[in-house]
């Protein structure tokens, strides 16, 4: 849709004074084989869904991993299916990293689901009169389809057409969870905003005042100051991409020092209106002091593992191949430079020899 068609439906809409955010919806069963991911949501992962035998052979090794890939064309992708997910994605590089920890957040999920219901259904809109998309909930469609396989039928919160303030939603869930990496949040920020500046032209059009601060960010679902927080983070485009690179400082202190980058700067050289060069210089400025807090973040991490009590589980731990054993780890998909994943699944070693 483009931003004039999409405008006019805004002013539409205003014209007849109906309620944006009050489409009608029902709650329906569907087949996930007929639900598509929103490329565009922050929480999006480069998937492709692996039809229900090819995951039971795969589990059950009687296909290889190269097979699967080569057959679905799934390089730089994750594959999904029944109780299997695998990263295609280039090994140890930044996206590999990142897909492989909301990897083991959706597994994570998917065994959540395989012995208890899913409390809140993901919600998906018509794009055709046989396919739907994903508007909120993507963790939770693919860990559907982990736990119970592609050709399974789940139960989604279905609109009758797609929202007009479709990011803001986005922006609205993600904004509330905490296991969204930070980078998603300002991008779902980003998305929202652009929504609500076409909003606020469109009620110009119709006669009517564009929303208030409060009023934004209260359509967004947060409070002032995390709207003000997100303002300052989104400001410069070198803060987002140092959270796409992989910064982990909090918010707050990446918002104290791009204000006191700024202040500096004006005090410096007597400003009180920043023009284009100005805040290139500061953007500089931020992106070199953000360089040196990721040097700190990343410090040298050791691995730890929950004390071994049995002897033997150390004997078992040190004569045998604990990769073959049935511990229900996915030792495929464990990102080897992560110490907090490896510790978690050698502590789930541990745990499982002890028990057995």
């Amino acid at each position: 849709m483009n931003d004039l068609k999409y405008e006019q439906l805004l002013t539409s809409s205003l014209n007849n004074q109906d309620e944006l955010s009050a489409q009608s919806f029902t709650y329906q069963s569907v087949f996930l084989s007929s639900v598509e991911p929103d490329l565009t949501n922050a929480r999006f992962l480069p998937a492709i869904f692996i039809e229900d035998e090819h995951a039971k052979l795969f589990v059950s090794r009687k296909i290889s991993k190269k097979q699967l890939v080569d057959m679905y064309q799934a390089e730089d992708h994750v594959l999904i299916g029944k109780s299997c997910m695998i990263n295609c994605l280039k090994y140890n590089s930044p996206d590999w990293k990142k897909a492989n920890k909301n990897i083991e957040s959706i597994i994570e999920l998917g065994n959540n689901i395989s012995v208890s219901e899913l409390i809140q259904a993901p919600t998906v809109y018509p794009v055709s009169n046989s396919k739907y998309r994903v508007l909120t909930g993507h963790r939770r469609f693919f860990a559907l389809i982990y736990a119970n396989g592609y050709g399974s039928v789940a139960q989604f919160k279905v609109y009758e057409e797609k929202p007009l303030l479709s990011k803001v939603k986005q922006f609205q869930e993600n904004a509330s969870r905490d296991d969204l990496s930070q980078y998603g949040k300002l991008v779902a920020f980003l998305n929202a905003v652009t929504e609500i500046d076409a909003l606020n032209h469109a009620k110009i059009k119709a006669g009517m005042k564009k929303l208030t601060v409060k009023e934004t960010a209260t359509n967004l679902g947060i409070s002032m100051g995390a709207y003000d927080n997100y303002n300052v983070l989104t400001r410069y485009t070198c803060v987002v991409d140092a959270y796409e690179s992989g910064l982990s400082l909090p918010f707050v202190k990446t918002k104290k020092l791009v204000l006191e980058v700024e202040a500096q700067y004006k005090a410096e050289h007597g400003k009180s209106v920043l023009n284009i060069t100005d805040k290139r210089n500061i953007s500089e400025e931020i992106t070199n002091r953000l360089s040196n807090k990721k040097q700190v973040v990343a410090s040298t991490s050791s691995f730890k593992i929950k004390p071994i009590k049995s002897t033997q589980a150390i004997k078992t731990l040190l004569t045998q191949n604990i990769t073959e054993l049935n511990t229900g780890i996915d030792w495929g998909n464990i990102d080897w430079e992560d110490h907090h994943s490896v510790s978690k699944a050698l502590s789930k070693v541990v745990e499982f020899l002890e028990n057995s």
